[in-house]
């Protein structure tokens, strides 16, 4: 797996090679002061994951992220927190915030790593075929798979494709989050964000910006807090 750095700052850059060093699962391809350098070098090299700053002159890497290619996986590294909910909309890996600490950093390449690994198998090939009022069918590899609802901790959408997080593994299928939400019955399944649905059966905690599900951080767009709340926490909501 190989990667770029595109953040403005030197000393940022020069921080993120190292902190990437000490890791041998990604080769740093480059590293870019700018949007458009970085846009060039992306014309002619294939790259799989990007390590993002957002306030950067000229082109902000929310609009860079905009220009790129579907392939390229992005992390956002950025000091402020605000963007974090736009960066999932846009269906970033992950979003850290600076000074990056070394394990969340990891975590976030482990992350990477896997859905780079998926997207590159013929598990892309991976279709719903069939869903019941209890579980689904995925085709995948000549088989069928049955899933049962009540095995889905949440789903994910990531590129064109949605991560079906079950107890056992982690599954790909090439179907936007709208129509996988729509064949899943039972109010237990609330969509959340633009790129997550979640079982509230498996919800250890919650804020009023994200949802904890095990070790995921999933974050709680504007547009369906209200529903979250009136449906799973009986109104319940801190306007702190």
């Amino acid at each position: 797996m190989n990667c770029i750095i595109v953040d403005d700052e030197p000393l940022a850059r020069s921080e993120m090679q190292s902190l990437i060093g000490e890791t041998s699962k990604i080769d740093i391809l480059g590293e870019f002061s700018n949007a458009l350098s970085a846009l060039d070098f992306l014309k002619n090299n294939e790259v799989d994951l990007i390590f993002l700053d957002i306030e950067m002159p000229m082109v902000t890497g929310l609009e860079f992220v905009e220009m790129l290619p579907k392939k390229s996986l992005i992390i956002f590294t950025t000091a402020y927190s605000q963007y974090a909910l736009k960066s999932y909309e846009l269906e970033a890996v992950d979003y850290l915030l600076k000074p990056i600490d070394p394990q969340r950093l990891e975590k976030a390449i482990d992350k990477a790593v896997l859905y780079t690994d998926l997207l590159s198998k013929d598990t892309v090939k991976n279709t719903v075929e069939s869903n019941t009022e209890d579980f689904l069918f995925i085709k995948a590899e000549r088989r069928f798979y049955k899933i049962s609802f009540a095995d889905i901790k949440f789903i994910e959408g990531l590129k064109d494709y949605v991560v079906i997080h079950t107890k056992q593994q982690k599954l790909i299928t090439a179907m936007n989050l709208k129509t996988i939400h729509q064949k899943i019955s039972g109010e237990n399944f609330l969509r959340v964000s633009k790129s997550y649905v979640v079982n509230v059966d498996y919800i250890d905690s919650f804020d009023n910006h994200n949802i904890y599900i095990e070790e995921s951080e999933i974050p709680i767009g504007e547009v369906y807090r209200a529903e979250f709340f009136n449906k799973y926490a009986g109104g319940f909501l801190n306007t702190d």
